[in-house]
């Protein structure tokens, strides 16, 4: 029999406990300034004497209130610059690695009047130029890590287009329906590291729940500027899609919570060369969570439709889906919040609020790229059950609230000055 030590962190729980045997190691983080890179900075520089030092690498610093923890350091690079210019700075700056969490993305700008990711074979290229040139880069600087972390995501499982398998297990077979730059990049980061013997991590969140300051790629900010502007002018909090997508159940993944996974994962020596679901272990619909997010700015709210004639259809793109049998997927949308965003009326609006609490973006800039993401949450009526057996049998329990998350997030984005105020407090 063995056991095991847990704690939590406000609300993150079961998050396991370190020996504080293991210290004064040196971590890179890429794209720092991104969602999921700057939630990594937060986790590890909660552990100054675990992390000693912290790496942030990315265009831009990472926009971290109150500025960079002690034991951090910005450094600027830009992974589409060659190997040997990336090698230069590391070395000019002195950078010492034991991990690398590798982070750095670039969403391609979708084809005309097409899917979010409809760009799929530049989406390839351009992203695993980014890990090559980095890796590479590493090489020549001689900067040989004990583990590299890359962090996929959900469509390592083809959820994007169409149904899928349920749950979605880590050991399912590669969907290749379309190209998908997560399979190029783990075979590069395999062979990278088989060839230098150092080992290797990949997680693979859902939807990912965090407040930076580039809101693309986030349900919560454009989920918060709808309430806030239905609050606004007192209409309800309508859902745009179906009794379907409504009722499926849609695993969330906190920025924070794939954070501490993934500290675990390179730290666990049992973890060595895996991939991990990483998502928040806590029963998430949008039908459940719609009734609070209208509570929490009390407002009415008005359900799906049962007439069917009430709304749009759109298949999903493949026959069969990627489970490989069976029809597509059929997605309901009365509107799109693409649209809403647009009206007249919710320009307006946003403006009014904008101006009255001081915030940042007063014209809801760049609205296709940052509620086209929304939309595929809130149509999708394919389950996204991710399970996270795997890590549990090796000692990872780590869970958190999604909702209670993104009611800490909707808070995160009124400190930053992106939303209003929230109505209710943050969770305790």
């Amino acid at each position: 029999m063995s056991t095991q030590q847990v704690q939590s962190r406000g609300i993150y729980h079961g998050l396991p406990v370190f020996p504080p045997s293991v210290k004064g190691l040196k971590a890179i983080v890429t794209g720092a300034n991104g969602i999921s890179g700057y939630h990594m900075v937060r986790v590890l520089a909660e552990a100054p004497e675990r992390w000693s030092k912290i790496y942030c690498l990315s265009r831009r610093p990472p926009a971290i209130p109150g500025g960079e923890p002690d034991n951090a350091e910005h450094i600027p690079l830009d992974f589409l610059k060659s190997p040997e210019e990336i090698a230069k700075v590391l070395k000019d700056r002195g950078v010492e690695a034991d991990y690398v969490f590798f982070y750095s993305y670039i969403q391609v700008e979708p084809k005309e009047g097409q899917a979010l990711w409809s760009n799929a074979q530049e989406m390839c290229e351009v992203n695993l130029k980014l890990l090559s040139n980095f890796l590479d880069g590493l090489k020549i600087a001689s900067i040989s890590p004990k583990k590299i972390m890359l962090q996929t995501g959900a469509k390592n499982y083809g959820v994007h287009l169409g149904p899928t398998t349920v749950p979605q297990e880590e050991d399912d077979p590669r969907v290749t329906l379309e190209p998908n730059f997560y399979y190029p990049q783990e075979d590069f980061l395999w062979d990278y590291c088989k060839n230098l013997n150092i080992g290797w991590s990949v997680a693979r969140p859902s939807f990912i729940l965090g407040a930076v300051p580039d809101a693309a790629m986030n349900v919560c900010f454009p989920l918060a500027v709808y309430a806030a502007v239905c609050k606004h002018l007192g209409t309800p909090l309508e859902y745009p899609s179906d009794i379907g997508a409504w009722e499926s159940t849609q695993d969330q993944s906190s920025a924070m919570m794939n954070a501490y996974l993934e500290e675990w994962s390179v730290l666990e020596e049992k973890a060595k060369n895996q991939a991990f679901n990483a998502v928040d272990a806590s029963p998430f619909s949008w039908g459940k969570f719609w009734t609070k997010l209208a509570k929490w700015y009390g407002l009415q709210y008005i359900a799906p439709d049962p007439n069917k004639d009430n709304y749009q259809t759109l298949e999903t793109p493949h026959d069969p889906p990627p489970r490989g049998f069976g029809p597509p997927g059929l997605m309901h949308t009365k509107y799109t919040m693409t649209e809403w965003a647009k009206r007249p009326e919710i320009k307006k609006a946003w403006k009014e609020l904008a101006e009255k609490h001081g915030l940042q973006d007063k014209d809801l800039k760049e609205s296709d790229r940052i509620f086209a993401f929304l939309d595929a949450a809130l149509s999708w009526s394919q389950k996204i059950h991710f399970s996270t057996t795997k890590a549990r049998k090796l000692g990872f329990h780590g869970f958190v609230d999604s909702t209670e998350c993104i009611l800490e997030v909707f808070h995160d984005f009124a400190n930053l000055k992106m939303i209003p105020p929230v109505p209710v407090p943050p969770p305790s």
